[in-house]
Formats: structure tokens, sequence, C-alpha cells
């Protein structure tokens, strides 16, 4: 158990990472040891099937530490916003399903960490965005990089330059976030959502998350080929023999998977 960062796995094969740093969810060096260490557990764990990632009910996470940060210098910060991208990264190359919940703020090295995330759910009242340009930085934790893959190139560079914040339906319109919902409601949704994908047909998830993280960074060509490997080897598992024989007999949707 961490002191900011803790695994919590329910029966349904949900486990939540949750963020607890007071008073916004501040990211510094050793909320990233300890987010680590929980995605590690996550990786590890057969019973987590899918993941939420949650900063509670007031807030995601408002930035990074910048009183931690601000008196290193170009060597120590190479080191320490490289452990950041470490993380992040490990994070959205878990296996499993990954959702975050938003609520409140997600800024700087918080919207990070929800952009390493497959999908995001958000609250009304929710800003997001990279205001790191004010403090006379650029994002570090990963922003420059997945940005612009999730809501385009131009928009990625406005969103950066200005530093400014986006409001819930400004963020869910240009497909920076899939879903806003009441406040209240953020980590219910978010959880309904994983609980789905937990009883899913895993294999094929893990495999489709697989082959679109890796098509993105190669020509199509060459998806193409990583898709057809990945098609192909999805018949030796139970979920489609299961799917496939459901579909026939009772029509789509009502297939019971066992994730193997």
């Amino acid at each position: 158990m961490g002191e900011f960062v803790n695994l919590e796995v329910a029966a349904s094969g949900v486990g939540t990472i949750r963020l607890d740093r007071p008073k916004l969810n501040p990211l510094n060096a050793q909320v990233a040891e300890e987010l680590g260490a929980a995605v590690d557990e996550a990786k590890s764990r057969d019973d987590v099937r899918a993941i939420v990632v949650w900063g509670g009910e007031r807030v995601f996470a408002a930035g990074a530490d910048i009183k931690e940060m601000g008196e290193r210098d170009a060597i120590t910060m190479y080191r320490y916003i490289g452990g950041f991208q470490d993380v992040f990264t490990h994070l959205e190359n878990l296996p499993q399903i990954t959702i975050a919940a938003i609520n409140g703020y997600a800024l700087g090295g918080g919207c990070e960490l929800t952009l390493a995330c497959d999908m995001r759910i958000c609250a009304t009242d929710s800003q997001l965005g990279q205001p790191e340009i004010l403090l006379g930085v650029i994002p570090g934790a990963g922003g420059t990089q997945r940005l612009p893959r999730l809501v385009g190139v131009g928009r990625a560079k406005e969103i950066i330059y200005t530093g400014r914040f986006i409001p819930a339906e400004e963020a869910l319109a240009i497909g920076l976030v899939n879903e806003v919902v009441e406040p209240d409601q953020v980590y219910a949704r978010a959880v309904e959502i994983a609980e789905r994908f937990a009883n899913g047909p895993l294999v094929a998830l893990m495999a489709a998350k697989q082959v679109i993280q890796s098509g993105i960074d190669i020509d199509k060509a060459t998806g193409i080929m990583l898709e057809r490997q990945a098609f192909a080897a999805l018949f030796a598992s139970e979920d489609q023999k299961i799917g496939m024989e459901s579909f026939i007999e009772s029509g789509p949707g009502k297939a019971k998977f066992v994730g193997r």
C-alpha cells in the first residue's frame, strides 16, 4: 500500500488505481513511484481484468508539484521527467483496458496521465489542459506526443501553445474525452464501463489494444499485417469459440466469455 497511490480490486474484476495526495493530487516523484508499483501489481494479477484510474471526488490531478521541480537543473530534470514518462508509458502499455475517471481538474501531468489511459470519462464541471507553457516550459510526460494523436495536430498545437483550460463539453466535442456525466456519477460510470470489459472477451480486447497502439506508429501495410496475425491467432482462444457459437445459436451480444 502506497501513501498516495493504491490499487483496490473489486470482485467484478475492476481494479481502481486511486490517487490521494492532498489537496489537489499534485504529482511528484513519490507519486510516480507509487503509481508505477500499482501498475506493476495490476499487470501481474489475474483478477484485475479492467482498470479505472481515479483521483477522487474533488480533483483528478491539478498538475506536477512545481515546488519539487522548480530548483532542479537540466540534467536532474532529464532524469526526473523520464521517470514520469516511463510510468505513464507502462500504464499505456498495460494489456487491460484502462479508463480515467476525471472529477475536477486534470491539468499538466494530470492531463498527461489521462492521455495514457484508453478512455476518459469526465464530469460536467471538469477542465483539462496542458498549461505548462505558462510556466515557461512544455508538457514533459507525453503530452506533446499523445495529445496530437488523440485530437489532431492543429488542435493540440493550439491547446499546448495557449495553455488554456478545456471545459468538459469542448473536451467531448474534440475527442479529448469519451463521455461527460454529472460529477457524482463519474466514478460509477467509469466502473460500469470497466465491468463490461472485465466480463468481455479479454483476449480479443487485449489483441485489439495491442494492434491499435502498435499500428499508430508504423506504416499502414505493416499495421494491416499485424491485424491479420492477431485476428488469426484469436481462433485459438476459447472466447472465439464461445462468441461464434453463441451468435449462431442466440444472435449477437449474448455470449458469456471466460477470458481465455
